[in-house]
């Protein structure tokens, strides 16, 4: 693996990366589809948030692609916000993100299963723009190219899908070329977070990355090794699950001197 200031940034297949996001919302409408209002009100296990505000959070990431493309593109040559950049600038935003949450909640006409129906059928038109090559997209942190911003929404529809799954009880299922770019992009943004080779965190089957400075190995097993499945990777990297509580589960596997991963975690604040 080249040194981490050279790390050649992961490209995504754009028909994959669509099928996946159609797939995922899909699974989220039907979660929703079978909620009662008892379950709305459960909370969500995000501070302060019941069900129905996930909801209406979820509606919004996957709106959003819609009015983006809607915008006037930006021009060539500017500032472009990489995947790996996008991960370290959601923090500044999420303080803004409870008021208008609730706003978008108190919106919602018919009620969050209708919203959640009107955000999904609402993808319907958007593929061929979204994916057309050198799109450009005027993102709230600066210029995005539309695939770049098409995988983000995989990030956020799977992180949240977990969320839904865990504070209802229901299954929703999370569809494998979602959950592989999930994975994929928070272990590159540990990856530009912590640059370095001392480490090597493995999310089988779909990710391996280096990361933390430190001595590098060149031959054989890496001295400094982390390894996790994709569901709790998904829950360190945003904070749902801390890394003493992944440790003391079992959930993680570390060995190495260096193999803590505390203080590099969340990846996405």
């Amino acid at each position: 693996m080249p040194p981490a200031s050279r790390r050649r940034a992961r490209s995504y297949d754009p028909d994959r990366t669509w099928d996946a996001l159609v797939a995922q919302a899909g699974r989220v409408r039907d979660a929703v589809r079978g909620l009662d209002a008892q379950e709305f009100a459960l909370p969500s296990g995000l501070p302060g948030w019941d069900v129905t505000l996930l909801v209406a959070h979820i509606v919004r990431q996957v709106d959003v692609l819609g009015l983006l493309l809607a915008e006037p593109e930006p021009l060539p040559g500017g500032r472009l916000t990489g995947l790996d950049a996008w991960t370290q600038e959601t923090g500044p935003i999420a303080a803004r993100l409870d008021g208008s949450t609730r706003e978008a909640a108190a919106a919602m006409a018919g009620g969050p299963v209708a919203a959640v129906e009107a955000a999904v059928d609402g993808l319907a038109g958007l593929r061929a723009e979204a994916l057309r090559p050198g799109r450009l997209l005027p993102e709230p942190f600066g210029g995005m190219r539309a695939l770049d911003f098409t995988v983000t929404r995989l990030v956020e529809l799977v992180v949240h899908s977990d969320d839904l799954a865990r504070a209802t009880g229901r299954d929703v299922p999370l569809e494998r070329q979602a959950l592989a770019a999930a994975v994929r992009v928070l272990a590159d943004g540990l990856a530009a977070k912590a640059p370095g080779n001392a480490v090597e965190v493995r999310v089988p089957p779909f990710a391996a990355v280096q990361c933390v400075e430190g001595p590098r190995h060149t031959r054989g097993t890496p001295p400094n090794v982390v390894e996790t499945d994709p569901v709790t990777w998904l829950r360190l990297a945003t904070g749902r699950t801390g890394w003493p509580e992944a440790l003391e589960s079992a959930a993680v596997a570390a060995s190495g001197e260096r193999a803590d991963l505390s203080p590099y975690l969340p990846v996405m604040r």
